[in-house]
């Protein structure tokens, strides 16, 4: 059901879900939609009234989403001289016709042989794949030589997973053992990695973000706070 509201001025629409939940729960999502969930029982004024109480975070967050989608990058044409951002390092695509699909790299450029250099999904295929894998080996990388540290604690070695987030460099559900992380880190310089990394293994010490939290993941990495700041320059995404 979607409803509409006024908050400072401005009319906002939500869409509400009624379930048998015992709270009015609220989510933003990155595209900028709004979603309540009440129970049957709670009366729509009452809905309203935690809206309104809740106009001041509701607008800062679209405002917020607002400015990273004007910074979101463009995509791409996988064509001659288009640059592609790898570890920190930013290389020129170079496209040539050959015998077989290959991706090779060097210090300036990325050089594509592909069979059919006009075919763009072929080119994209080959190109995704390619990050996908450096992005996999580093992470990995540095999964393996991190963990020792926390090992100590009592830390299980993580299952380590990898997919697209909208808003998150990586994510840890420590009772699942699990560990996610950004494709996007493929363009993040390796020492910004290893800090995502790290703030990660340090929620399975601490779950939450708490000022335990931080003080632990300044006793790993004493550093953080300045990778920080380097990482969020390439992007606005969160932890």
């Amino acid at each position: 059901m979607i409803k509409e509201i006024e908050l400072n001025g401005k009319l906002i629409n939500y869409e509400l879900q009624r379930k048998d939940v015992k709270n009015i729960n609220l989510r933003i999502k990155a595209d900028r939609t709004i979603f309540l969930s009440a129970n049957p029982q709670v009366p729509e004024r009452i809905i309203e009234e935690f809206i309104l109480s809740k106009s001041d975070y509701i607008l800062k967050a679209l405002a917020q989403y607002e400015e990273l989608a004007k910074y979101a990058p463009k995509p791409k044409k996988y064509i001659d001289g288009e640059t592609f951002r790898i570890l920190g390092h930013d290389r020129r695509l170079k496209i040539i016709d050959g015998k077989r699909n290959k991706v090779e790299c060097d210090e300036s450029y990325i050089t594509l042989i592909v069979k059919n250099s006009d075919d763009y999904e072929l080119k994209k295929k080959l190109i995704d794949k390619w990050l996908i894998s450096i992005c996999k080996d580093n992470i990995q990388s540095l999964c393996d030589s991190i963990y020792p540290k926390f090992q100590k604690y009592g830390v299980l070695y993580p299952t380590i997973r990898y997919r697209n987030m909208v808003s998150r460099w990586g994510s840890c559900q420590p009772k699942r053992c699990v560990l996610t992380f950004n494709y996007a880190l493929v363009e993040a310089p390796v020492s910004c990695i290893e800090y995502v990394v790290v703030h990660e293994f340090t929620h399975f010490l601490q779950p939450n973000h708490s000022k335990k939290f931080y003080q632990q993941l300044a006793m790993f990495m004493p550093d953080w706070e300045e990778r920080k700041k380097i990482l969020e320059k390439g992007n606005a995404f969160v932890e």
